[in-house]
């Protein structure tokens, strides 16, 4: 039996039927967050379109399009796509380590002409989706065996590998916590967790030595922030000033000293939920994690409400990744992490990042949209 077995066809309806079956009202969440976020670039522009807000206008206009053509399409068929997908991105990593474009000190980037692509964005995407697969079609009596976890480790490391040497220590993160998260959900057994982490603390002590000079400087300054206040713990207490100023209720839109006056770096990307805190306060940013929280929310009970493994796992995986995209910056700009570099979901400047939510947001509507669609487990492609 094939995954596209013509037995279980209940995903094949209509295309009006499925435009009706879209949650509209999580389609407004995503426009109210991202309205936030050009407000606040067109803010730190100093009352301009040019040269952030514009460009992510346009980008979240296609990244919207994409998002609703992914929710619609059957699920059978990103299951059957899923790992020519994540060999792709795989490949582009690999292109990227050949030859990337590189700024501000990394290799990150193709270069398109029209804007700079970062596959690695791209690749926790389709590593869940891999995965998701991969157990799915997965004898469930094989689930809790060691041999059935080679597989899945090494869809995790051979990413991570490339993404490290960028180098960029954040992604790497994301990818290796969104991985593990869909193998947890997926069933392998407890004590494999504690004793990885286990094996992880001292693993950690002896990954210092590899670390980069920047790399070790920003775990210094997370711990001791004022041990170089003009230098490396610059951003993160210029970040804290901005975040006390704003009070419960803001300075008021535009009228944020330190990121109006350029005190505040990285203002547009990865420090603009501080320009939120001081333009509109305490009030503002628990309003816009009100907002996240319905996402995450949305994709955790869409997790709970299908009928097949892959779905289950695909829509719980990108409830993770946007959890770990939301709390490991806003955590970073807090001082409780090191700063990484990973920006605020559909609000930091940025393409390949704003398409990667999107696209991850359109796997879960396509899962709710397709929640009683039967997918076989094994099959000719598993």
């Amino acid at each position: 039996m094939t995954i596209l077995s013509p037995g279980h066809n209940r995903g094949s309806r209509p295309l009006f039927q499925k435009i009706s079956e879209i949650n509209w009202l999580i389609v407004l969440v995503v426009v109210m967050i991202t309205g936030v976020g050009i407000a606040l670039l067109y803010s730190v522009a100093g009352g301009s379109f040019d040269p952030w807000a514009k460009k992510q206008l346009i980008r979240f206009a296609l990244g919207l399009g994409m998002m609703l053509v992914i929710a619609l399409v059957d699920i059978r068929i990103w299951m059957f796509l899923a790992y020519p997908l994540y060999f792709l991105s795989l490949a582009l990593l690999v292109i990227v380590e050949i030859k990337g474009h590189t700024g501000m000190g990394a290799t990150r980037w193709l270069n398109l002409g029209f804007m700079n692509l970062q596959p690695s964005e791209f690749m926790k995407i389709t590593l869940i989706l891999a995965l998701a697969r991969y157990f799915h079609c997965l004898p469930p009596e094989d689930t809790g065996r060691y041999k059935s976890l080679i597989w899945p480790l090494l869809l995790i490391a051979m990413p991570a590998f490339f993404v490290v040497r960028q180098p960029d220590l954040g992604t790497t993160l994301l990818i290796a916590f969104g991985g593990i998260a869909v193998l947890f959900a997926a069933g392998m057994r407890m004590w494999l967790f504690v004793a990885g982490i286990i094996t992880m603390i001292p693993a950690a002590f002896g990954a210092w030595s590899f670390l980069k000079p920047y790399q070790k400087e920003r775990v210094l300054t997370f711990l001791d922030p004022e041990r170089d206040p003009l230098g490396a713990g610059y951003h993160i207490i210029q970040s804290k000033i901005a975040f006390g100023s704003g009070g419960l209720y803001g300075k008021g839109y535009m009228q944020g000293t330190q990121s109006q006056l350029n005190f505040l770096p990285e203002k547009q990307t990865d420090f603009i939920f501080t320009v939120l805190a001081e333009e509109f306060g305490l009030v503002g940013g628990l309003t816009l994690l009100l907002l996240y929280l319905v996402l995450l929310g949305y994709a955790i009970l869409v997790s709970m409400s299908v009928r097949s493994h892959f779905s289950r796992l695909l829509a719980l995986g990108m409830a993770v990744t946007l959890f770990l995209y939301m709390f490991i910056n806003i955590a970073m700009v807090m001082g409780l992490l090191p700063v990484v570099g990973v920006p605020l979901p559909l609000v930091s400047y940025g393409g390949s990042a704003m398409l990667t939510v999107l696209v991850g947001l359109g796997f879960v509507m396509c899962v709710a949209i397709h929640k009683n669609t039967m997918i076989s487990r094994g099959g000719a492609f598993a």
